[in-house]
């Protein structure tokens, strides 16, 4: 057999709606100046689906910093990995100041998160240590997993009865092999919305002897008193041993890094792969990135408008009747009840009818019956913008609720 016909016969469990869904609901081109409203497809929509929390993507002053840099140095600027010859003293003056906001010791850059969540886990672990995770743990954290040669045991989703007994099955294989335990959850869980619950699993850690790694990729930046992450919204800091956070949400750009005390650091700038085989974070991304982080330290405005938005959106919803799980955080997801064909009629009738574009989530993603419409609010965001969309989404849950989307579908197939 060709590796290659599987290409063709086997598309995946995605890939098979390719044909119909490609351009419209799976790779949209959205265009124009990142906004609230955005052009898509010739008409401009007000949209939702954008990492862009605290509206630094089209800030001007994040603007100039990135092109006063790209202007200085170019894009290829510190050319080579970090360890051969990729080192600035701009790449660490960045992550002193992520450590120092975050209340680790020190932090070291990724070029991605993905990528970099990936190694750390590859880094950290060995055959004789066993990790411990949260069934609805991130794709990153289960293909870093997937590099383990050791045991792993997942629990359910924020049972913390469950992880308790996971933690007993752990110990007992470490005292036979003489490893350690490594607990990863996530701080803002992006579909969802829900918190781990990182007081409570932090309690653990007076009986079970483990260390602790948090993904928080969307609290980062948005919790907290000061936006220093869920960890710091629990005033859990301290106890929080491996810290990663990423520059694709809050912060608007690309990278992330990972904090934790200073031997842990180092031990990762000379095993993590993803780093060490990999060119140096382009001084564009660096210089802008301290730009972000300088104005998301000092000027708390840009995360109050978000949470504006955010408790308006929410409370809206709810007041129209509509599940929005059991979300803590700015991730706001609409939780429907319907087929996989509803779910497109719904999308198309919000694009087209109210100009309103947000993701769609359906199986195999999440359960088959359920249709997830994920929200993303920004500080860029107006309560005008809440309030027509409140609106919409109450008129299309009682049409879905009337079986009117079902009569389209079978209008249009007859």
């Amino acid at each position: 057999m060709d590796i290659f016909d599987k290409c063709v016969v086997n598309m995946g469990p995605l890939g098979k709606y390719a044909h119909q869904a490609e351009g419209y609901y799976m790779f949209p081109k959205l265009e124009g100046d990142i906004s609230n409203k955005m052009m898509f497809q010739g008409k401009e929509r007000l949209v939702w689906s954008l990492n862009n929390y605290l509206g630094l993507g089209n800030h001007p002053e994040v603007r100039k910093a990135d092109a006063d840099a790209a202007e200085e140095w170019g894009m290829a600027y510190p050319m080579g990995a970090r360890m051969m010859s990729g080192q600035t003293k701009y790449h660490e003056e960045l992550e002193g100041k992520l450590a120092d906001f975050v209340n680790k010791e020190a932090a070291y850059l990724l070029n991605y998160g993905y990528q970099g969540m990936v190694s750390i886990i590859n880094a950290m672990v060995d055959r004789k240590d066993v990790i411990v995770y949260d069934s609805e743990a991130h794709a990153c954290i289960i293909d870093g997993m997937r590099l383990h040669f050791g045991k792993r045991f997942v629990y359910p989703h924020n049972n913390m009865q469950n992880l308790e007994k996971e933690l007993e099955r752990a110990t007992r294989i470490i005292n036979k092999t003489g490893g350690g335990i490594l607990l990863i959850t996530e701080g803002v869980y992006g579909m969802s919305g829900d918190l781990g619950k990182l007081d409570e699993i932090v309690a653990l850690k007076k009986k079970y002897n483990f260390r602790l790694f948090i993904d928080d990729a969307h609290g980062f930046g948005t919790m907290g008193p000061t936006g220093a992450g869920t960890d710091e919204h629990f005033g859990v800091q301290d106890e929080v041993d491996l810290y990663f956070g990423t520059f694709a949400k809050a912060m608007a750009g690309i990278g992330g890094f990972i904090a934790a005390r200073k031997d842990v650091i180092k031990y990762l700038q000379y095993n993590m792969r993803s780093q060490i085989f990999a060119k140096s974070l382009p001084m564009p991304m660096v210089i802008g990135s301290l730009k972000r982080l300088e104005m998301l330290r000092k000027d708390p405005s840009h995360r109050e408008k978000l949470w504006t938005i955010v408790h308006a959106l929410q409370k809206g919803l709810k007041e129209e009747g509509l599940d929005l799980g059991h979300t803590e955080s700015p991730v706001t997801p609409v939780v429907l009840h319907g087929t996989v064909g509803e779910a497109t009629q719904i999308t198309y009738d919000l694009r087209e009818n109210y100009n309103i574009f947000c993701s769609i989530v359906v199986y195999p993603v999440v359960p088959k019956g359920m249709i997830l419409l994920r929200l993303i609010p920004t500080a860029i965001h107006t309560l005008e913008d809440v309030e027509y969309t409140v609106k919409a989404f109450g008129v299309v849950k009682n049409k879905l609720e009337n079986k009117e989307y079902s009569e389209e579908m079978r209008e249009q197939t007859a």
